[in-house]
C-alpha cells in the first residue's frame, strides 16, 4: 500500500472510530499492518495517532455536556498504571487469548446491534466495587494490546445502563486518551519500540485529525442512539478481526 492509500484507510477508519468517541488504534494496527509497517513500529504509531483522535472525540462530545467525571475516574484511575506497566513489561500472548477476546468483542457487537430501550436514570454511575476492577482489566488489555480500551469501556458502559450511548462515548474519550498515553510512556521505557517519525506522523496524522473531526461531528449530532450503538457494534466487529489476523 502506498503512503496515499495508507493514509486513505487511516481517514476511513477514524470517521468511523470517532462517531462513537473511540481513538481508533485497533483499526489503525490492522491498517499499518496490512501497509508492510515493522511490528516495533506499529504499535507506538498506533497510540500516538490514537491520542490524536480521542482528543478531538473529547472535546466534541464533552463540548455537548456529553462527559461524565463520576463515570469516568473510577475506571481510568486503576486503567492508566495498569495500561503503563502492560506496556512496559509484558508481551502478549498469542493463541487462545486472541480468539477468546475476539469472541468476547463478536458477542458485546451483537448485544449492542439489537434495539433495547435506554434506562431512564443513568445518574448513579457504575459501582465502585465493579469500576475499579474492571479499569484495571481493561488497563492491562489496553496496554498488551496497543489500543486505547474504548473497544471493552463503551460496550460496558451501555450493556450494563450505567450510561448513555452519547455520555459513553465521551467517557471513553477521555478513558482512550489517558490509557494511551499510559501505554505510550510504557513503550517508551520499554526501549524496544521505534520511536514515531515525522515522516509517518505528518501524512498520518493529518489524515486521522480530518477523520476525526467528521466523525465526532457525526457522533455528536447526527446519529441517534440506536445509529450510534450499531456503529459501535460495527467498530468492535473490525477489532475482534484484528485479534484473529497476527501482525
Amino acid at each position: 500500500m502506498t503512503i496515499a492509500l495508507t493514509a486513505a484507510a487511516l481517514f476511513v477508519v477514524a470517521v468511523l472510530y470517532a462517531s462513537v468517541g473511540h481513538g481508533g488504534a485497533s483499526g489503525y494496527l490492522a491498517v499499518l499492518a496490512l501497509a508492510g509497517k515493522e511490528p516495533e513500529t506499529i504499535r507506538p504509531l498506533a497510540l500516538s495517532l490514537n491520542v490524536l483522535v480521542s482528543s478531538i472525540a473529547l472535546v466534541r462530545f464533552g463540548w455537548r455536556g456529553h462527559f461524565r467525571w463520576d463515570l469516568f475516574w473510577p475506571f481510568a484511575v486503576t486503567a492508566a498504571p495498569c495500561a503503563f506497566l502492560a506496556g512496559w513489561r509484558w508481551t502478549l500472548p498469542a493463541g487462545p487469548y486472541g480468539i477468546l477476546l475476539a469472541v468476547i468483542l463478536l458477542f458485546a457487537a451483537w448485544q449492542l446491534a439489537l434495539p433495547r430501550s435506554t434506562p431512564t436514570d443513568l445518574s448513579r454511575g457504575a459501582p465502585l466495587q465493579w469500576a475499579l476492577p474492571a479499569g484495571a482489566i481493561i488497563g492491562i488489555l489496553s496496554g498488551l494490546i496497543g489500543v486505547g480500551g474504548g473497544i471493552f469501556l463503551s460496550p460496558l458502559l451501555i450493556l450494563t445502563g450505567w450510561g448513555a450511548p452519547r455520555a459513553a462515548a465521551a467517557v471513553s474519550a477521555a478513558f482512550i486518551l489517558v490509557s494511551s498515553l499510559a501505554g505510550l510512556a510504557g513503550l517508551a521505557l520499554q526501549q524496544q519500540a521505534v520511536p514515531v517519525t515525522p515522516a509517518d506522523l505528518a501524512p498520518y496524522g493529518s489524515a486521522v485529525v480530518a477523520g476525526g473531526l467528521l466523525g465526532a461531528s457525526l457522533g455528536v449530532s447526527r446519529f441517534n442512539p440506536l445509529v450510534l450503538r450499531r456503529a459501535l457494534a460495527i467498530v468492535l466487529m473490525i477489532a475482534a478481526l484484528k485479534m484473529l489476523m497476527p501482525l
